[in-house]
């Protein structure tokens, strides 16, 4: 089950990434040129956002089906917050992939809340953005890549 959820948590990580990115340059092409939000552009920042919490429940359910969690419930958390390999996917990654998403969270609502198209793209594109930068920043790139 580990190596099979493993998968497709990284292959919606592609799709989350890249739908996130479309999102944040749709929202500041839209500011740019002061267009209105049509409903297109409400699609796709709900597409990106949906595909930013699937991903988010992938990664739960795969800390905890993960080998590496006994691991670090054997070193206990002195033990484990020493040790960078396992504090980054043990810790790390889920804590600020959870701020990410709340913060991505928070764009998609905050834009509903908002009469103004140009505020509306920058809800969005701003705090799409910053979540994303989160999300890179997290990735553990020696075992996404390698």
């Amino acid at each position: 089950m580990y190596t099979s959820v493993l998968d497709v948590h990284s292959y919606i990580a592609y799709a989350a990434l890249g739908l996130l990115l479309i999102a944040i340059l749709n929202s500041f092409a839209g500011l740019a040129a002061k267009r209105p939000f049509l409903k297109k552009d409400r699609q796709i920042a709900l597409i990106a956002l949906t595909f930013t919490h699937i991903q988010f429940l992938l990664g739960i359910v795969l800390l905890f089906v993960t080998p590496k969690l006994d691991a670090a419930k054997a070193l206990g958390m002195g033990g484990l917050m020493k040790n960078a390999e396992l504090r980054q996917l043990i810790v790390e990654h889920p804590v600020i992939n959870l701020i990410a998403v709340v913060l991505i969270t928070i764009g998609w609502s905050k834009h509903k809340r908002t009469a103004e198209d140009a505020s509306k793209f920058k809800k969005i594109g701003w705090l799409y953005l910053i979540g994303l930068i989160l999300l890179l920043s997290r990735i553990p790139w020696n075992q996404w890549i390698g």
